[in-house]
């Protein structure tokens, strides 16, 4: 066990069982304000507490009550996804003139890095930090060729960090030694009522982007990119989530991919921001990807109970995930995400936990 303090940041690690003969731990980082819990099966997130405009703190993410759980999450409450986040149309794409073919577990299609994606891998722990600004810890994870039809070892470092501003920062860190499709992220769900409201209907979004791509009836990209105005994808300024929600077609809510504006590679700027105003939590995301993908946990029946003590049923919270378009691999005029030898993929995500 590793326990640390100094001055209002803290971070342990605590065995919570193990993954056949892999040891599994529960590490705590927290701050005066926030307290993060993530295990390194999936170096998943499993709890965030945050606290309220009354100084009350919740925790504010959709998880299980315990770890062993997690290891079947058909939901992906709070994972690392990898080696692709979202769907490959058809479980196969083509790279440098071949035909990669991948993991089906989508009906036909390829979804979050497939059957036995980074989600239901056992991540080494590598470090922990504890310095006066930040605590946090680092996890690794090779994922060998072959794995779930993807070419190449790919070695993956992904670092969780919180600080004195309550950001927690996600670093992912990714090298290759074939050409080979990357896109990660996180899957968390948010609630900022702590899932004392039932659903996050009430909640108030704003997307920074003028577009989003446009999707089919097995939440695929067309190829199109079309302007959110004027259209329930309009998040342009601030919003309710349950505004337009009924009027969304196909998925009866929201699973779309937001074309988020001034993209740079390695520019991070503010990408969304969640507001729950009955209790003054605010949650804004940073990022350097180009996209988000909002979804509005349309299938989500009410058959999980969270340890917040209330079943998770259908909009009960929101999954804001960073990343590259889904099916990249499969459209030229998306953003690339083929990692190639002697490339390093380097991004990262903030969650900025406020109140107003």
């Amino acid at each position: 066990m590793i326990a640390s303090k100094k001055g209002a940041l803290y971070i342990s690690s605590t065995p919570c069982g193990h993954s056949g003969n892999d040891p599994l731990y529960l590490i705590t980082i927290a701050n005066d304000d926030v307290v993060i819990e993530i295990t390194n099966f999936g170096a998943t997130i499993t709890a965030i507490f945050a606290t309220d405009k009354n100084g009350i703190q919740k925790n504010i993410v959709a998880g299980y009550q315990v770890i062993e759980d997690y290891k079947d999450n058909p939901h992906y409450f709070g994972c690392l996804l990898g080696r692709n986040t979202g769907r490959i149309g058809r479980a196969k794409f083509e790279l440098d003139g071949e035909i990669v073919f991948l993991s089906g577990n989508a009906g036909a299609h390829h979804l979050h890095g497939g059957v036995e994606g980074f989600n239901k891998k056992t991540w080494m722990i590598k470090s922990f930090t504890q310095e006066e600004h930040e605590a946090g810890v680092t996890m690794e994870y090779l994922s060998e060729d072959g794995e779930e039809g993807y070419p190449g070892n790919l070695w993956v470092t992904v670092k969780y960090t919180l600080d004195h501003h309550n950001r927690l920062k996600i670093v992912y860190d990714a090298v290759t030694d074939k050409s080979t499709p990357v896109n990660l992220s996180n899957h968390s769900y948010f609630n900022l009522s702590g899932f004392e409201t039932p659903d996050i209907l009430g909640h108030q979004l704003w997307v920074n982007a003028s577009s989003y791509t446009e999707s089919d009836q097995d939440s695929l990209p067309t190829g199109k990119i079309l302007p959110v105005s004027g259209t329930a994808m309009d998040f342009s300024a601030p919003k309710l989530i349950g505004a337009d929600i009924d009027t969304v077609q196909h998925e009866h809510g929201y699973n779309h991919n937001f074309v988020l504006n001034d993209y740079y590679p390695q520019k991070v700027r503010l990408a969304l921001t969640l507001n729950d105003p009955a209790s003054g939590r605010v949650l804004h995301v940073y990022t350097d990807r180009p996209g988000v993908q909002v979804y509005t946990a349309n299938d989500w029946t009410g058959n999980i109970t969270g340890p917040q003590g209330y079943p998770y049923h259908k909009h009960s919270a929101i999954a804001l995930e960073t990343q590259a378009f889904p099916d990249s691999p499969n459209h030229p005029g998306f953003p690339d995400t083929i990692l190639r030898p002697g490339q390093r993929l380097i991004t990262e995500t903030i969650y900025e936990f406020t109140t107003a």
